[in-house]
């Protein structure tokens, strides 16, 4: 039933349970129809039995007429016998062979007793009737005997449950009709919903503004927040794929350069000079690559359902100790230290790793040649400041540094603008902050972290 559609789903969903409804009415009303035509006949029967009792004491125990025998058959529909008997059972007029009566059947006088039987191998309704005549020819209790074969009575409920069965499947029919107009009148709106949106062009992500049914508004607004997402990650996107190109423009530009240049160099050390600058260059390009990964990486996984415990200061200590290893090579001093109750956070440790190193790395880059990085645990949240002893940043770049693309000034350190803009996207995925604070000398950037609960 999931690949049908809505209309047919509905459809079903009403006429099923109408049908059954119906079913069960038809049901019932063939009872009812049994009990009515069975009572009525029942009566008829009586009031032959009580005139058939009454001819005969007329009559003095002579046999009914054939007039009347016709007519009460004319009127029944079906043949009538009777037996009567009085005292002791002894044969009064009337047929021969009575239907049976049922074992522990107890006819009480003047009250009727009704039972069903076979007589000469059809089935008959039989009444039994015991009443005391003071007439001399009877002189006692006289007991009347009358069965009527059931062919008109069977007839009459079979024709009842015909008319209802007639009836019912009219007003399903009728209820069907209803239903589907009704169903396609209330879906108009939806398929009016679909029709506008379908027209639309790829790129369209303009809010649905239609005038909906009350059932579908919460669709409607998940729609067009979905919409609103995209518009504007399609916005993001599009500005980064732009600076990005625009970035890598120039750096590709440089290598066809240099290495058009170095194809006409005029000596093999004037060719090392310019193989060396066009390493240099492909390095820088390699990086700034590798950041652009870096970013788009930190987007794609700020999910938290991918997130775990991770050990903060485990982790920071493991990465300065890395750091140190490169750093002592280039002249660059490392000291780490931690204070406060270590206590895990709640994340991506890739992405977290990818965090702390850039932040290694930009203080390294731009920073002088001491790098210390600090982890203080709090109550609420870890905060993790890494701090140099270089220039420093200038108070008017400190909010500007963390966008894509912007850096200090140029010192030729190879930077491509990008590291501090990944630390901040990877942190505020994680709830987190990022922040320059102020430091007497070089420059210091705090990252702050929400404590696993």
């Amino acid at each position: 039933m999931n690949h049908w559609s809505l209309r047919s789903r509905l459809f079903v969903l009403i006429i099923v349970p109408l049908v059954l409804v119906a079913s069960l009415a038809a049901a019932a009303r063939f009872v009812m129809a049994e009990r009515m035509s069975q009572q009525l006949y029942d009566n008829t029967l009586l009031t032959v039995a009580l005139t058939i009792s009454r001819d005969v004491v007329l009559s003095e125990g002579d046999m009914l007429t054939e007039q009347l025998l016709d007519a009460l058959t004319k009127a029944l529909g079906d043949p009538v016998y009777y037996r009567i008997e009085g005292p002791d059972g002894r044969f009064v007029t009337g047929y021969s062979d009575p239907p049976p009566l049922p074992k522990f059947a107890k006819v009480e006088s003047g009250v009727p007793y009704f039972y069903d039987a076979v007589s000469l191998g059809r089935p008959v309704r039989v009444v039994t009737m015991r009443e005391f005549i003071a007439e001399p020819q009877f002189g006692g209790w006289v007991t009347v005997n009358v069965w009527q074969t059931m062919h008109q009575r069977e007839a009459l409920s079979l024709q009842l449950v015909a008319q209802a069965v007639v009836l019912m499947t009219v007003v399903v029919a009728a209820a069907a009709l209803l239903v589907w107009f009704g169903i396609n009148l209330g879906l108009r709106p939806l398929l009016q919903l679909r029709e506008a949106v379908a027209e639309r062009s790829a790129g369209d992500l303009r809010p649905i503004r239609r005038v909906v049914p009350k059932e579908v508004r919460n669709l409607v607004g998940a729609v067009n927040s979905l919409f609103a997402r995209l518009t504007e990650a399609f916005a993001l996107r599009d500005a980064f794929i732009s600076d990005a190109a625009h970035q890598l423009r120039n750096p590709i530009a440089a290598i066809q350069a240099q290495a058009e240049a170095a194809t006409t160099a005029p000596d093999e050390a004037e060719l090392r000079k310019r193989v060396a600058e066009l390493a240099a260059t492909a390095r820088r390009t390699g990086r700034l690559t590798k950041q652009l990964l870096s970013m788009e990486k930190a987007r794609g996984r700020s999910a938290p359902d991918t997130w775990q415990a991770v050990d903060i200061g485990a982790l920071a200590q493991d990465l300065t100790r890395r750091f140190a290893e490169q750093g002592m090579r280039g002249g660059i001093g490392v000291s780490f230290r931690v204070s406060g109750d270590a206590r895990s956070i709640l994340g991506d440790p890739v992405m977290l790793s990818e965090a702390i190193e850039n932040l290694l790395d930009n203080a390294s880059r731009y920073g002088g040649d001491e790098v210390a990085l600090e982890v203080t645990f709090g109550p609420d949240d870890v905060a993790i400041s890494v701090c140099d002893n270089g220039p420093g940043i200038a108070p008017d770049l400190r909010d500007r540094i963390f966008d894509r693309f912007v850096r200090g000034e140029d010192d030729g350190s190879g930077g491509c603008g990008l590291g501090l803009a990944i630390v901040r996207k990877i942190v505020e995925a994680h709830g987190g902050t990022a922040h320059f604070l102020d430091c007497q000398d070089g420059a210091m950037v705090e990252i702050r972290l929400p404590l696993a609960a």
